[in-house]
């Protein structure tokens, strides 16, 4: 009896793999600047006035230091009572401007990232990579598969 073994041949298909620092990519595109100065200019009513009860705030705190001993008892009081006032409304103006100012910031910068992420997928079909990485998944990876340039080169042409 003969033993006939048919062993079909492996062949390995090699894959084409890029990899791209979406954080690095984030960082030198000069949309994320012109989306900080626009943010900045949106809230800059709203930070001034916070700046202005931060300040008004200041005046009465010194105004008790300075004034406390020659004041009668109901002007000490009504200008606590003003301070506390004065201070809860910063505190909530402040706390407000805080949480609007970091949830229009991840507004827009979830917009850069699928702005981002539209210029990695038409680079890799361009390039016909099977697969694009997160640079930081990756240990070793040789200097011409990380197409984090090209994908500044493409955002920073289409601002």
């Amino acid at each position: 009896m003969t033993l006939v073994l048919l062993a079909a041949p492996v062949v390995a298909q090699a894959e084409k793999i890029a990899v791209v620092d979406i954080n690095a990519v984030v960082q030198q595109l000069p949309q994320r600047e012109q989306i900080g100065k626009s943010i900045q200019a949106e809230f800059a009513d709203r930070v001034a006035e916070v700046k202005k009860m931060e300040e008004e705030l200041r005046s009465m705190l010194e105004k008790q230091q300075r004034d406390g001993a020659l004041m009668s008892d109901a002007q000490k009081t009504e200008l606590v009572r003003k301070m506390e006032s004065a201070k809860a409304e910063y505190q909530l103006k402040g706390k407000a401007l805080d949480e609007d100012f970091r949830r229009r910031n991840g507004e827009e910068k979830n917009k850069l990232l699928t702005q981002v992420q539209n210029a990695v997928n038409t680079i890799a079909q361009k390039e016909q990579y099977d697969m694009v990485l997160q640079s930081g998944a990756v240990v070793f990876v040789k200097p011409d598969a990380d197409i984090s340039n090209k994908v500044i080169e493409a955002l920073s042409k289409g601002k």
